[in-house]
């Protein structure tokens, strides 16, 4: 099973008969094995990473690091919850380090982004302070790497 989901992970557009041929299984245990996979949760759901400044969009990415109070018997679910169910959350993160949660936040302008932090993420309580990063330039995400590589322009050495 770790096999075809690691397959999977890599490339969802493989058919089972494509991925039978290469584990060395049949398509309809491939095919059994997704099934069981999705049916359980373990499988989510199937992602297309896309490159919109192709097309002339340039979505705006925070990356907002919030600082929360954590509560007796809940500690940070219930806040992660809340933020989470925001149309304007792609991720929510429990991290190590001077903040509690990282949340990942698109929007069409700065501007909203910034709304979106001062109207809504931080007037959640027990939030105590949010630490807002935009993303300037992405090189690499889940895998795939961004822009077309640079042609090398060294001069050929020779011995």
């Amino acid at each position: 099973m770790e096999e075809i989901l690691r397959i999977l992970d890599e490339d969802a557009r493989l058919s089972p008969d494509e991925i039978a041929s290469m584990t060395g299984k049949s398509a309809e245990e491939v095919r059994a094995i997704i099934e069981d996979c999705e049916q359980k949760g373990i499988i989510r759901r199937y992602k297309t990473v896309v490159e919109w400044e192709k097309l002339g969009e340039e979505p705006v990415i925070a990356f907002i690091d919030v600082k929360v109070s954590p509560e007796r018997g809940v500690g940070f679910d219930d806040v992660a919850e809340r933020i989470y169910r925001f149309p304007e959350v792609r991720a929510v993160y429990l991290v190590s380090g001077m903040h509690d949660l990282r949340v990942q936040v698109t929007g069409k302008s700065m501007k909203e982004v910034a709304f979106f932090v001062a109207e809504k993420l931080a007037t959640i309580d027990r939030v105590q302070s949010t630490n807002t990063h935009f993303l300037l330039k992405r090189y690499k995400e889940d895998g795939v790497i961004f822009g077309a590589p640079e042609e090398d322009r060294r001069l050929a050495v020779t011995p």
